[in-house]
């Protein structure tokens, strides 16, 4: 049985995103994948697509979404600044993730954390709904 080295010019995306650790395990990168969570040239991709060095992809994870350009290939997933290698990320995308990071910091997105609704905005809730609960 022929081992495949590192070198080998046949990667798989999901794998390469895998060995970069953009993603726990490969079932999560192919998942990803298949959801449209990975684009390439605005495009969505197939878990067997093999990405080129050169190639730029945008990956969203989480509320994080990163503009990477392939660097090196790799199938074997290694310590995180051997990962690190395998990507270059884009100046536009790393400020773009840092200001929408410290605008959730800053609680801009209006997600409300507090839990059920005071009297007050109960009151504002009915008049709103037109419910005449009062």
């Amino acid at each position: 049985m022929a081992q495949k080295n590192e070198e080998d010019d046949k990667v798989r995306l999901d794998k390469w995103l895998w060995a970069a650790r953009f993603y726990k395990t490969r079932a999560l990168a192919k998942a990803a994948i298949e959801g449209g969570k990975v684009q390439h040239r605005g495009e969505r991709c197939k878990p067997g697509k093999e990405p080129r060095i050169g190639d730029e992809y945008v990956i969203r994870t989480g509320f994080d979404e990163r503009t990477v350009v392939v660097q090196a290939l790799s199938i074997v997933r290694r310590g995180a600044p051997e990962a690190q290698a395998l990507y270059a990320e884009t100046e536009a995308s790393i400020a773009k993730r840092e200001t929408a990071a410290a605008q959730r910091k800053a609680g801009a997105l209006g997600v409300s954390t507090d839990g059920k609704p005071s009297k007050k905005q109960r009151r504002d809730l009915f008049k709103f709904r037109g419910n005449s609960n009062e």
